[in-house]
């Protein structure tokens, strides 16, 4: 019987898929056997060095697009990036994410559109280029990277947790709409996570975090892509519309 883990033969686009999550994403998928179109905002050299390790080290077809997620040009020039590699396109990760904080009354607008640009806007581009060429293929997987923050809000993060609790709405809707072209939208939901966001906070900042999440550990990239990798393979095929927490068991 074929591994149903397996993705070879499979081509998967990773928005933000230089670092930290979107890294980790990233790499599981190509050990795996996906080929892979990297995104990154800004950092050329950073995407072709990791296109170029990760095509040497698994053996799969690599290539990577330079763009920010907020217009709809780069999710179309990563769709496009992915027909020309391999002529189809069967996993959309939309894991491109920013996060500036500030508190009710002192956000200035250009935050607000910035979040909401590329963590909400950037899913809803993404999903319509993924869905597209999706459909050409006879379906495929798309996994939005929500937020713990997006299903229970937080302090100082208005604009985040709104434009997160957007990615839930919007996976849902696409679930329900893509589900007859064999297309399977779901959600992760990452807790408090070591990125390089996190490793600026004070060490009583974590060890406070930390003492609520149910585990008792601060949780690590790869736990959210090795649900990414589920979520992509043929093992779950019957699944789709779904928020699933990768918190550590902070809201249990």
């Amino acid at each position: 019987m074929a591994d149903p883990i397996s993705l070879s033969g499979k081509l998967a686009v990773i928005t933000g898929g230089t670092r930290g999550i979107g890294l980790a994403i990233s790499e599981t998928l190509a050990a795996h056997g996906a080929s892979v179109v990297i995104n990154t905002h800004a950092n050329e050299a950073l995407a072709s060095d990791l296109a170029r390790r990760l095509a040497t080290t698994y053996g799969v077809e690599t290539d990577y697009v330079v763009g920010d997620v907020a217009f709809a040009q780069t999710a179309d020039q990563l769709a496009r990036k992915a027909f020309g590699l391999a002529k189809r396109l069967d996993i959309y990760v939309n894991n491109a994410g920013i996060m500036r904080d500030g508190l009710i009354g002192m956000v200035p607008q250009q935050d607000v559109d910035a979040v909401i640009g590329v963590n909400l806007e950037g899913v809803i581009h993404g999903t319509q280029a993924a869905a597209r060429a999706m459909r050409r293929g006879g379906g495929g997987s798309i996994i939005n990277i929500s937020s713990i923050m997006g299903r229970v809000g937080n302090s100082g993060q208005l604009v985040y947790s709104a434009a997160k609790a957007g990615v839930l709405g919007a996976t849902k809707a696409a679930a329900k709409e893509l589900a007859p072209l064999n297309i399977r939208v779901n959600a992760i939901a990452p807790g408090f996570i070591a990125t390089d966001l996190t490793a600026q906070l004070a060490a009583d900042k974590v060890e406070e975090k930390v003492r609520n999440i149910a585990i008792n550990r601060v949780g690590q990239p790869q736990d959210v892509a090795n649900l990414a990798l589920f979520l992509a393979s043929e093992m779950a095929s019957y699944i789709t519309g779904q928020v699933i927490g990768v918190d550590g068991g902070m809201l249990v």
